[in-house]
């Protein structure tokens, strides 16, 4: 019969728990998968949803474990998506459904950004609306979804931008360059570039903003930035979506409840200047509306913008109806 001594009960004791240690701590760390994400490291709004998810733990808190991957330009944030290098991220819908067109699994799985916080310039008080621009030049980026949006209500209202109003190709901080030396009329920007000119410029006089402008011509509402997923990190991660969307909801509560914590978040990751985020938020140009691409409404008007992209010519055709996610 085997006698057990303190000694090889102690040892034994010791044995059992590494072996259990060494199978259960393997199993804990697959529990949260990764799900890597494309951000900026340009002082604009994309990035934000993404530091307060990390800042708050909201993507612990929903079950996964988000990484984040900096880029340093528009370009290399959307190429990193479309080769697989990041499985998610929030971008335009109508650059996704150019992606879709070149081939890349690309689901829209939701909300994030309306088009409040595309607006126009202007520094003549004679210049109210696009119609008073006739004649006259604005600055903007032509390769841009903003443009888009912008084109798209010119000719609903009967102006053909491009012809009665001169655009020179600018992106949104060159934009706001020209505008203020005088060598245009006006200028596109984004938030919180907005926020930003107005805290400097105060008599600059908003002509145009986006949301307002979209909902005026298509009776709906429009995004600007929406979150999207690779099909095959969807079939890596079936719950993604739905986790990522959870966390996305919570981080759009915290810069719409929380929004002094937003705005120093804003301040640490995003180096804005102290107040700008909140700027952005009170004036409701800022407007995080998170949710499931699923929603009639979200899918409507999704696919409603794709439609306008594709008769404006700006792309060949509509994307199959799988690049917006169902449950």
């Amino acid at each position: 019969m085997l006698a057990f001594t303190r000694r090889t009960v102690t040892a034994l004791t010791a044995s059992l728990i590494l072996a259990v240690a060494s199978v259960s701590t393997p199993a804990l760390a697959q529990q949260k998968p990764v799900i890597k994400v494309s951000s900026l490291t340009l002082p604009v709004f994309a990035p934000l949803l993404w530091n307060v998810i990390k800042a708050r733990g909201f993507d612990a808190k929903h079950g996964f474990e988000l990484e984040m991957h900096p880029y340093p330009s528009i370009s290399a944030y959307y190429a990193a998506f479309a080769t697989g290098e990041t499985d998610a991220l929030v971008g335009g819908p109508t650059v996704f459904q150019k992606l879709a067109q070149e081939g890349v699994p690309v689901r829209i799985i939701g909300s994030a950004i309306t088009l409040a916080d595309l607006v126009i310039f202007a520094k003549a008080p004679a210049i109210k609306s696009l119609a008073d621009l006739k004649g006259k030049q604005i600055a903007a980026d032509m390769g841009s979804g903003q443009f888009q949006v912008v084109k798209i209500y010119a000719s609903a209202k009967g102006i053909d931008l491009g012809k009665d109003i001169a655009v020179v190709n600018a992106n949104f901080a060159v934009a706001r360059a020209q505008l203020e030396a005088g060598r245009v009329d006006a200028a596109m920007v984004i938030e919180p570039l907005a926020s930003i000119i107005l805290k400097q410029n105060p008599d600059w006089k908003i002509i145009f903003n986006g949301a307002e402008g979209w909902k005026e011509v298509t009776g709906s509402d429009g995004w600007e930035l929406v979150p999207a997923m690779r099909a095959d990190a969807i079939q890596r991660v079936p719950n993604g979506p739905k986790m990522l969307l959870a966390a996305l909801a919570d981080a759009a509560d915290v810069i719409h409840k929380e929004t002094a914590a937003a705005d120093k978040i804003a301040n640490e990751t995003l180096k804005l200047p102290p107040g700008i985020l909140t700027a952005a938020v009170d004036s409701k140009r800022l407007q995080a509306v998170v949710k499931p691409a699923s929603d009639p409404a979200v899918r409507k008007s999704l696919l409603d913008m794709m439609e306008r992209a594709v008769k404006a010519g700006f792309l060949e055709k509509m994307p199959n109806a799988g690049i917006i996610a169902t449950p």
